[in-house]
């Protein structure tokens, strides 16, 4: 008897790459991996791994559902972030909505679809009483109200709620920059110290992971459950001096305004700014707004590689 299919969206990055190397590791299903760059260097890798590779375009329905034919499961994500770095916010909502709703309508097409897993967030539109409509949660969250829409595949859908990446803190507006009067390396943020922020620690080790056990646990999982993918727990204030204590640097938090950290970082600081706000304001409350099953409650016993251990396996040489 042939192994059940499933096919991976965006697999040649750090979300999809994990979900490969975590049912490669598992063995029962055949992988089917979408890129767009199909004869990339990164997609050979792949194909050396044993992986079908199929050359499929977000912003074509057709050829989604030409990839997904015979998938028993599906592993579904967006990229906001491409269209914002060219195009800024508003475009990026639009580019990763239409995007989203041809993924849905392309695995509602899906005779074979048992499992529907789409990576998204929170509502924090609605967990804030419409206070922070933050652009890179909003778009999903229209997709997730598309999805809602199609019963059949609603029932077959988990939403995947991917947390803090330890990676973040390699990016200008989170990385802590060195002030060389003090020889203090500095971290600008528009929150206080004692933000919270749930992580998922190293993405590529750990989606797949929380990707797998949702296959593998229907019964859990389906129909249209909600998922929280976090390893660990920490502060802002906490994450410097994890970061400090990894590099052995000394560090220094500055609490700014979002209008000066908007100077500091132009476009990136009002979007992610907004969303460390939004954090900071509500708190425990931020992934909430439905029931959520945990690493605990799928009983999740796999070696994750959390924030710390992430932080330390990087370079953090000054350029």
């Amino acid at each position: 008897m042939s192994k059940p299919l499933i096919v991976v969206v965006g697999a040649t990055g750090a979300q999809g790459g994990s979900v490969v190397s975590a049912f490669l590791s598992d063995g029962t299903y055949q992988i089917r991996a979408i890129t767009r760059r199909p004869h990339s260097p990164k997609a050979k890798v792949l194909q050396d791994r044993g992986v079908e590779v199929v050359s499929a375009d977000l912003n074509n329905e057709a050829s989604l559902v030409e990839a997904f034919k015979g998938a028993t499961a599906i592993f579904a994500v967006t990229d906001f972030f491409e269209p914002f770095i060219s195009s800024g916010p508003e475009v990026a909502v639009q580019v990763e909505t239409a995007q989203g709703i041809n993924l849905a309508r392309a695995a509602a097409q899906t005779s074979t679809l048992k499992h529907y897993i789409w990576s998204t967030l929170p509502n924090a539109s609605q967990i804030s009483g419409g206070k922070y409509v933050i652009p890179h949660f909003d778009s999903k969250n229209k997709i997730d109200a598309f999805i809602k829409d199609i019963p059949a595949l609603y029932e077959k859908t988990t939403f995947l709620w991917l947390t803090w990446f330890a990676s973040n803190v390699q990016f200008p507006v989170f990385r802590p920059a060195l002030h060389k009067p003090s020889g203090k390396h500095v971290l600008l943020q528009p929150v206080p110290q004692n933000t919270p922020i749930l992580s998922i620690g190293d993405q590529v080790s750990n989606v797949g992971h929380f990707a797998l056990s949702i296959v593998k646990q229907p019964d859990l999982t389906l129909p249209a459950k909600f998922v929280l993918a976090s390893t660990d727990s920490t502060t802002t204030g906490d994450l410097l001096k994890t970061w400090g204590k990894v590099t052995g640097k000394e560090t220094e938090y500055l609490e700014i305004s979002l209008e000066q950290y908007e100077r500091f970082f132009p476009r990136w600081g009002t979007e992610l700014g907004m969303m460390m706000q939004y954090w900071a304001e509500v708190g425990d409350k931020s992934w909430s707004g439905e029931a959520v099953l945990t690493r605990q409650t799928l009983g999740i016993d796999a070696a994750f590689v959390g924030t710390e251990k992430a932080l330390g396996a990087v370079n953090w040489n000054e350029d």
